[in-house]
């Protein structure tokens, strides 16, 4: 059974925090979806990811390709064909309580900077926590990443 991370960004822009923990996720051997709510939102993280350090690209693909299958990150606004293990959420993107209990890991990414962003979070938060997933609150308020709040699946 898998758990949601949530991650407050504050400091870190979206553009720079998704591919640190695509890298992680990656690191980990997981196939990963990441779920935005606009295509044209995915175009531009596709561009971001494209422009990384060449020492650190992360192959990748926007959904709707050929090869959406064998995309080790697939870029989408939906159901992910790349069979992930983990699932990257981004601009306040629906995830529901049985896709985080059956992947891995779920991150759910938002801007801390926008009030009804941290809203649509704290509702995500507490219904997946009053659904029995197990979930961990990431903030950088301090400048680097810290657990602030954790509940356990049950």
């Amino acid at each position: 059974m898998g758990e949601a991370y949530f991650y407050h960004l504050t400091h870190t822009p979206l553009e720079v925090t998704l591919p640190m923990l695509l890298g992680k996720a990656r690191g980990a051997g997981w196939a990963i979806a990441v779920r935005g709510t606009s295509p044209d939102r995915m175009d531009w993280l596709d561009q971001k990811l494209w422009l990384g350090p060449e020492d650190a690209f992360l192959p990748h693909g926007l959904a709707g390709g050929d090869h959406d299958a064998l995309q080790p990150v697939l870029l989408t606004t939906g159901a992910a064909a790349n069979d992930p293990a983990c699932l990257m959420t981004v601009d306040g993107a629906e995830v529901t309580a049985e896709e985080v209990k059956a992947l891995q890991r779920t991150c759910i990414l938002f801007d801390g900077t926008d009030p009804q962003a941290v809203q649509h979070a704290r509702g995500q938060w507490k219904s997946l926590t009053d659904a029995g997933c197990g979930a961990k609150y990431w903030s950088e308020e301090t400048g680097s990443w810290q657990m602030k709040a954790e509940k356990a699946a049950v």
